[in-house]
């Protein structure tokens, strides 16, 4: 199976990701509910704006993220799969959020109106590069960096 669709496939299943951020204090880790895109260049995500999350964005934007298809079983050394998503998070653009939110709706209708609310944002990740590690330690790259390059900010001005 090519790399794209191993990727692609993951990302189908797995409807939460670890989100790493980075603030003054130090990293931060959250759980989020994500949706990507078929073309595998961006990821989104809501959360409140009087979030650490959001906060750390706003001033550190490039994040990490975290995937697996882990088990919970000692078969997960050889056949769990963990997806670490590279990039920088933004408060996706007007012109990309009535799509962006449609996506992120039908992959999470229970959260249809967190993305609705006034305190919250949703956030697009505009991934630089992806990395898969299967088998215990078989490593594999995706860069998408060759997309020349992206500009952006979190907050917006209000």
């Amino acid at each position: 199976m090519e790399l794209r669709d191993r990727i692609q496939r993951l990302l189908g299943v797995q409807r939460f990701a670890v989100l790493a951020t980075q603030g003054d204090m130090g990293p931060h880790v959250s759980l989020v509910a994500i949706a990507s895109c078929p073309d595998l260049g961006r990821l989104v995500f809501a959360t409140r704006r009087d979030s650490t999350k959001y906060s750390n964005l706003c001033h550190h934007p490039q994040v990490a993220l975290l995937l697996d298809s882990r088990t919970n079983t000692a078969s997960d050394v050889v056949e769990a799969e963990a997806l670490t998503v590279l990039g920088r998070a933004i408060e996706t653009p007007a012109g990309e959020h009535a799509e962006l939110e449609a996506m992120y709706v039908q992959q999470h209708p229970e959260l249809a109106a967190f993305p609705k609310d006034p305190e919250s944002a949703l956030v697009t990740v505009r991934v630089h590069r992806y990395l898969l590690v299967s088998h215990f330690d078989e490593k594999a790259e995706l860069d998408l960096r060759g997309d020349g390059g992206f500009q952006g900010t979190l907050a917006r001005d209000r």
